[in-house]
């Protein structure tokens, strides 16, 4: 087991003994590892999806917060992430991992839900949205990826995946956090493995390929409470990206930037980031 791996499995554990329960499903042929904990507040279920490269340990740190508020805290590992295995459904990579997500939605969550969504997630969850309302109670936007900034900003930001060197493990590292931590730059050598891994790769390639974007129609149709929450110190997404949710979220989305957050709150600041989600909960009366 290597460093990382080695990580990641104490990460699991340490929920699993707070009462997290971490399990394998079967969902439409491919086996999906998530966690789901029983809350204790009245709210509807919050279910988290990560980002490319992510994995749901990286909301571990949200997980029992949201659970005094919500009825049930869930978070799945896509395909080729976390401790899913690799799948990629076809040619066409990216829809294939948002259509398990909808599986995995239609199986293990089942009803109306809060949706909160980071990078690649953020655009998942839009989509998930859009194509079932009546799944999405109220929709959370962190750091979301899916702007239509143009073909060469969103191919430099793939390619800053192509991680060959530590230096390059320590440039992402710096571009994912508003202050990157001491022991991920230490052992940045390690971090290649989680950053350029076959999932990453294959979802690069075919979203550099189809060149697909969230439309603004989509995003202007959105009809159930949306938060777009978006970092101050964001260095892995364009600037042009804030532009184009601002243009295109609807008029009720509340838009928040935060200063001191990077590409990856729930990992850095995820107190600040549970204040923000709690606060916008009450808000909508969830």
């Amino acid at each position: 087991m290597d460093l990382i791996s080695g990580f990641q499995e104490v990460t699991r554990r340490m929920l699993v003994a707070r009462g997290v329960r971490s399990e394998m499903l079967d969902v439409a042929g491919q086996r999906l590892h998530h966690y789901e904990l029983k809350g204790s507040g009245k709210g509807p279920p919050v279910l988290m999806v990560h980002g490319l490269g992510g994995a749901a340990n990286g909301f571990a740190r949200l997980f029992f917060g949201l659970a005094k508020r919500f009825e049930r805290v869930l978070a799945v590992d896509l395909p080729g992430h976390g401790f899913s295995p690799e799948y990629c459904l076809g040619p066409a990579c990216v829809r294939g991992q948002y259509e398990m997500l909808v599986e995995y939605y239609r199986k293990v969550v089942g009803g109306p839900a809060f949706v909160v969504g980071n990078s690649l997630g953020g655009a998942m969850s839009v989509q998930l949205a859009s194509e079932h309302p009546e799944w999405v109670r109220a929709l959370g936007l962190v750091a979301p990826a899916g702007a239509d900034v143009g073909h060469e900003r969103i191919r430099e930001v793939l390619q800053s995946f192509d991680v060959q060197t530590a230096e390059q493990s320590r440039a992402l590292t710096r571009r994912l956090f508003h202050r990157p931590p001491w022991v991920m730059m230490l052992f940045a050598n390690a971090l290649r493995g989680l950053y350029n891994t076959p999932a990453v790769r294959a979802l690069s390639a075919d979203a550099l390929a189809t060149g697909e974007y969230l439309k603004p129609e989509v995003l202007k149709a959105l009809a159930m409470p949306v938060l777009f929450i978006w970092g101050g110190s964001e260095k892995l997404l364009p600037h042009q990206s804030l532009d184009f949710f601002r243009s295109h979220l609807p008029a009720h989305a509340r838009l928040r930037v935060v200063e001191e957050f990077g590409h990856i709150p729930h990992v850095e600041r995820p107190d600040e980031l549970l204040s923000e989600l709690v606060q916008f909960a009450d808000a909508s009366g969830l």
